[in-house]
């Protein structure tokens, strides 16, 4: 029976263990030794040439060396597989094939589906040239044969580097089973499941015990050291298996498979993305301080590791952090003002790394590139937040700029940006500015949204809301669900930012004193708003009020219109014109019923028109805590825009201390004070 090939020792052929076809294979090799001594010294002054390259280091002249290497291995080994297979020849071979095939999966990034079948090849030809047929065979079988069958010395150690190379190509295509079966042949093992029951810990204890049988120094030279590739591999198997178990939720053994990942050999690139993968399943075990610490670390081992930073700038959000988060916001747009070009990068010193081997969604999404906007209005929206104005205007500007230049590369289009619809930007920029009073520039910044609108809104918008039990809306039974074609929808956003630029004019107006311009403002404002009409089949049925809470954009709406009246009626104030006030007032209450706002307004204007009965009998209403439960009170999880912030702090105007006295006067004089 033929002896097995074993990594601890060489096998050692006896006449009964040669393997059948041995004579003819001899018949078939090359003439002479002198074309097999040309061939080798060709290897090896290639293998030489390419080291000598070394001194240039990573970049394009190292691309350059390694397509004229992979061009002349590829000439040199289509000459040696030229004649048929024979076993002087073999072991010279699979040393050729090796070097070729690794330039080609350093060439192509990874992308190593075609090598695969490459290797298959070189397999086929050891069987055939030791008698044996190895067709129709998959390469998971055409290994366990070879491995098996073919029993000589001199092919250890070409097999076993030709071997590490398979198991890269698996795992840079997630072929765990793959990898961990060829390791078992590899390492003389059925396996290790009693010490080591799951399949990760099974492939990094095969990859460890994996004994690298020795090359003689006659031995053709390779550029790189099957010692080395069982490192890249070990480093690249974990890192995998980590980033695996973080996408499926196992965070304790990603965050074990991680850790074991960062004391292994690889670049300062991967330790970085190592390190920035552990903070974020530190994050989600709910330890946002060891989060930090790693993606601290990750910045220090590489500046470039721009991932992390956006991760601690996240982090730092949550944590309410916001010094620390907007100088990590700063330095990450800094870092991208001058992108680097993406390209291929060959290391002369490693050309298999575990850049190349180790992709899954995980790490797509985890490493996502930012664009320069998106950090740009994460600053600027962070400032606004934060109450730091000026800083926010500075950066809302410099993001219109942008905009307004049209770098469509530095828009991402994408539906995970952190970016909103531009619109809204401009309105976020004009409540910016209104609240530094740069009310000209707000008016300005409006008026780009009112003229770009201009075309994009029906005269009239009638959005029916069918009503249906479990819709698409969270709620009770019965809630108007929101199919809304997306073409209604569209128009009913435009409407949304036409109004609100008309409201922001007027507020800015208000400010400078010019009242009657901010009543025409706001006159437009609820113009553009009547041309909605939200109908459902609920509301008809219950004679209810248009349903607010069936979309987003409703409860916005509802809040402007509020808004534009409460703006108006103080304006007509200022004029004098107390009875239209008092109608806008009482229209607003009519908007939103118990609007503390409204009321105040309201409250303040009858006293002023000697309408002292129905004042008291709003005061004592409002006291009484009777107000409707549909109020000034926001819905969990649906916010008011960013951009109404200036129009809700210019309204939400407390009572006239003087008024509440003289209330509290008339209520005890009257005898109506309870």
């Amino acid at each position: 029976m033929a002896q097995r090939l074993h990594p601890r020792g060489r096998a050692r052929p006896t006449e009964r263990s040669r393997p059948r076809g041995s004579k003819r294979a001899r018949r078939d090799a090359p003439s002479g030794a002198g074309c097999l001594r040309a061939w080798a010294e060709e290897n090896d002054g290639l293998v030489s040439g390419w080291r000598a390259s070394r001194s240039s280091g990573p970049g394009r002249a190292a691309q350059q060396a390694a397509r004229r290497c992979r061009l002349a291995f590829d000439s040199l080994l289509r000459k040696i597989q030229g004649l048929p297979a024979a076993l002087p020849s073999l072991s010279l071979e699979l040393t050729v094939l090796y070097n070729s095939l690794l330039f080609a999966v350093s060439e192509s990034d990874g992308l190593v589906e075609g090598e695969a079948e490459r290797i298959s090849h070189g397999l086929i030809r050891v069987l055939e040239a030791c008698g044996v047929s190895g067709q129709d065979l998959s390469t998971e079988e055409l290994w366990q044969k070879v491995l098996q069958d073919v029993t000589m010395e001199e092919l250890c150690v070409p097999l076993h580097r030709l071997g590490a190379l398979q198991g890269a190509v698996w795992l840079a295509a997630n072929c765990l089973g793959s990898v961990t079966g060829l390791f078992r042949l590899l390492s003389d093992t059925k396996g290790l499941e009693p010490s080591a029951p799951q399949e990760e810990n099974e492939l990094l204890a095969l990859l460890q015990s994996w004994s690298v049988p020795v090359e003689e120094d006659t031995s053709p030279l390779v550029v790189q050291s099957t010692k080395e590739l069982k490192e890249t591999l070990w480093t690249s198997a974990a890192f995998l298996q980590g980033l695996q178990g973080l996408e499926a939720g196992n965070l304790p053994a990603a965050l074990s498979l991680l850790q074991a990942a960062a004391t292994g050999f690889c670049s300062k690139r991967i330790l970085a993305q190592i390190y920035t993968c552990i903070g974020c399943c530190s994050q989600r075990m709910g330890k946002p301080q060891t989060a930090l610490q790693h993606l601290k670390r990750a910045v220090q081992v590489d500046s470039q590791c721009l991932s992390a930073l956006s991760h601690a700038a996240s982090l730092y959000h949550q944590l309410g952090e916001t010094d620390a988060e907007l100088e990590a916001l700063t330095l990450l747009y800094k870092a991208l003002e001058t992108p680097t070009q993406e390209a291929v990068y060959i290391d002369p010193c490693m050309l298999i790394r575990t850049e190349l081997l180790v992709h899954t969604p995980a790490l797509a999404s985890l490493f996502s590139r930012c664009h320069p906007s998106e950090v740009k209005y994460q600053l600027a929206q962070r400032c606004l937040q934060a109450g730091r104005v000026g800083e926010a205007v500075e950066h809302y500007l410099d993001l219109l700029a942008l905009l307004q230049e049209g770098l469509q590369h530095q828009v991402p289009l994408h539906g995970r940006s952190a970016l909103p619809r531009i619109p809204e930007v401009f309105l976020e920029a004009a409540s910016a500015l209104e609240q530094l009073e740069r009310y000209r520039d707000a008016i300005a910044v409006c008026e780009e949204i009112i003229t770009r609108t201009d075309d994009l809104i029906p005269e009239t918008l009638r959005i029916e809301l069918n009503s249906s039990t479990g819709g698409d809306t969270p709620g009770r039974a019965g809630s108007p669900s929101l199919g809304i074609p997306p073409q209604q929808r569209e128009s009913l956003r435009c409407i949304v930012w036409r109004a609100a630029a008309y409201l922001h004019q007027g507020q800015a107006r208000s400010r400078l004193g010019e009242s009657k311009e901010a009543i025409t403002q706001f006159t437009r404002c609820l113009h553009v708003l009547l041309r909605v009409q939200l109908v459902s089949a609920a509301s008809i049925q219950s004679s209810e009020e248009t349903p607010a809470d069936a979309l987003p954009e409703a409860k916005v709406l509802q809040k402007i219109r509020l808004l534009a009246l409460l703006g108006r009626g103080s304006q007509f104030q200022e004029l004098g014109r107390d009875k239209e006030a008092l109608m806008n007032f009482q229209h607003g209450l009519q908007v939103c019923p118990g609007d503390p706002a409204a009321t105040s307004h309201l409250l303040q204007v009858l006293w002023k028109l000697n309408r002292r009965q129905e004042a008291a009998a709003l005061w004592q209403k409002l006291h009484a805590g009777a107000a409707p439960a549909d109020s000034q009170q926001e819905a969990p999880g649906r916010p008011y825009p960013l951009y109404l912030a200036s129009c809700l702090q210019h309204v939400n105007v407390p009572c006239d201390e003087a008024v509440v006295k003289n209330m509290q006067d008339y209520l005890r004089t009257s005898g109506q004070d309870q």
